[in-house]
């Protein structure tokens, strides 16, 4: 085996994608991870760490592109902002990319053998469509992105963004040093841009320490029904997203069978503000009672008008803590964090024996193992679906209906 020391240089072909966004090559038989390349790129690359049965790599320059190359359409991402990873990858082939790499995670990490077809959904503007951004500000108090692996500041705009967001946010204006601001510009464009402190990473910060514009309480409108929330609670980014998770929600959900019950219960886990709600409350008949978990006090604490109709109870806990108090469910709905839901809470839910669940995943891994965790419960899966919800990044979502000792197909 050729030996391979970090900080020397390698010319490497790239064969395939790995979760993460980076590409895969080889070198006598060992695999070498390399940021910044994509499958049929040849690359000249820097080894940045080496361990026994593998390599990561950094790529310094393009020898050869290949066929998912173009050029890169984000100038903060150019400018050495971690924003925009995939933003030289052609946006026609993003989706397939991102399949691919689903059945990767799910085959290994989900020890799935039969795969459904996964459905793809695109979800478009492919630029332009995010609507809530959290920048962050360095000890000149300028606003911008933080550069990739660090947290330096990259005052550049970003083309993930809708038009407006972020206008006269970068550049000359100055805010708290230290501070994050969060900018949102929601369903009826007005903009709210806050300030908060800095989240330790890994974890968001919801406490709004300023209000800046705005008044910090969005309006959003999705699914037919309108929710208001502080600029910080969560929210999917993608414009079109909250439509597209809701309108997958109630299509799979078309094919529940009637029930002489006339309560019927579904259980929404990490249920944020309320946004699937509707969707599952709808579905079900009778009379349908949700219970929505979500730990975050701006998300669960506040009472949705738009929820008027529904006879929702708030759990204002943690998921793991609050399933063994919940009544008995037909249908759950669970979009736990990029973290996953984990052993514990699959294993929890899955002894209610509900009769369906849609699982939504933003990360393939946690995902993958929390489809094992299913499957290790008894539950299959049905249906599966890859929904390009962040354009431009190695980032996406995934949605999955599982049933109890039913087949995949």
């Amino acid at each position: 085996m050729t030996e391979l020391d970090k900080g020397t240089t390698r010319d490497l072909h790239i064969t395939r994608m790995a979760h993460g966004g980076e590409g895969i090559a080889e070198i006598d038989g060992r695999v070498v991870f390399v940021r910044g390349a994509y499958p049929g790129d040849t690359v000249t690359a820097t080894i940045t760490r080496v361990k026994k049965n593998f390599a990561r790599a950094e790529t310094d320059s393009v020898v050869e592109a290949g066929p998912f190359r173009v050029e890169q359409a984000c100038p903060a991402a150019a400018a050495g902002a971690g924003c925009c990873d995939f933003g030289d990858l052609d946006p026609t082939r993003e989706l397939d990319l991102k399949a691919g790499i689903l059945t990767g995670q799910l085959t290994r990490l989900g020890r799935v053998a039969d795969l459904p077809r996964i459905e793809p959904i695109d979800l478009l503007p492919a630029r332009g469509w995010r609507t809530r951004v959290r920048l962050g500000v360095d000890e000149q108090g300028r606003a911008g992105f933080r550069a990739r692996g660090s947290n330096d500041i990259v005052p550049v705009a970003c083309t993930q963004v809708v038009d407006g967001l972020l206008d006269g946010l970068i550049g000359d204006r100055r805010f708290t040093p230290g501070a994050e601001v969060v900018a949102v510009l929601d369903s009826e464009g007005q903009r709210h841009v806050v300030e908060t402190r800095r989240a330790p990473r890994g974890r968001r910060v919801e406490r709004v320490t300023d209000v800046l514009e705005g008044t910090g309480t969005v309006t959003e409108h999705a699914d037919g029904h309108t929710f208001r929330f502080p600029a910080t609670a969560f929210w999917q980014a993608h414009t079109n997203a909250p439509d597209a998770y809701t309108g997958v929600i109630r299509r799979w959900l078309a094919d529940l069978p009637d029930s002489e019950a006339d309560e019927q219960i579904g259980w929404d886990l990490y249920g944020g503000v309320g946004l699937f709600i509707p969707a599952i409350a709808d579905s079900l008949g009778g009379t349908p009672v949700i219970h929505s978990v979500d730990y975050s006090p701006a998300a669960a604490e506040l009472a949705q008008e738009g929820l008027a109709p529904y006879r929702v109870e708030r759990h204002n806990r943690r998921v793991e803590a609050a399933v063994a108090t919940l009544p008995t469910p037909r249908v759950v709905v669970l979009d736990p964090p990029r973290t996953g839901a984990g052993d514990e809470v699959v294993t929890a839910v899955a002894a209610e024996a509900p009769e369906t669940v849609i699982h939504i995943g933003c990360d393939p891994a946690t995902f993958s193992r929390d489809i094992a965790a299913w499957g290790a419960a008894g539950y299959q899966l049905i249906r599966l679906a890859v929904v390009n919800a962040f354009p431009g990044t190695h980032h996406f979502e995934i949605v999955a209906e599982l049933n109890p000792g039913k087949q995949s197909g």
